[in-house]
């Protein structure tokens, strides 16, 4: 008489039972759950010599929300400059969330969706930065 045996073996590999793979993601504690490195960064910088600390988050595998609404235009295009040859050595991503607020993502988080730009008269539109 053949052994009445669970199936989870079948298609490779033993992957246990997945209440208890459930539970233990939960249980974790918030420690274990940091060093991951996966965090989301908010930043604002006040000057074009903060962004060095926004690329060494990218660096360390980390999403960063920059929002340039304290600095110049200058310097916020400096910035996005600067920003823009980092997530392109490190193969992220940089996605424009409103006006002076970008998404830069490293390669290891996946960022899906865009958001669209209101189309609105010139006459209604308030006056935004040119970056």
């Amino acid at each position: 008489m053949a052994s009445k045996k669970p199936l989870f073996g079948i298609f490779g590999g033993d992957e246990g039972d997945p209440e208890v793979i459930e539970d233990e993601f939960y249980s974790q504690d918030k420690d274990e759950i940091d060093s991951t490195n996966n965090k989301m960064i908010l930043l604002e910088p006040r000057a074009y010599s903060e962004s060095q600390q926004i690329a060494d988050h990218l660096k360390n595998r980390n999403s960063v929300v920059v929002n340039l609404k304290r600095v110049t235009s200058d310097q916020a295009k400096r910035i996005i400059d600067f920003l823009s040859g980092c997530i392109y050595a490190i193969g992220g991503t940089m996605q424009k969330v409103g006006v002076g607020i970008y998404l830069c993502a490293p390669n290891n988080v996946n960022v899906q969706g865009t958001i669209s730009e209101e189309n609105k008269d010139k006459s209604d539109k308030e006056e935004d930065p040119e970056w």
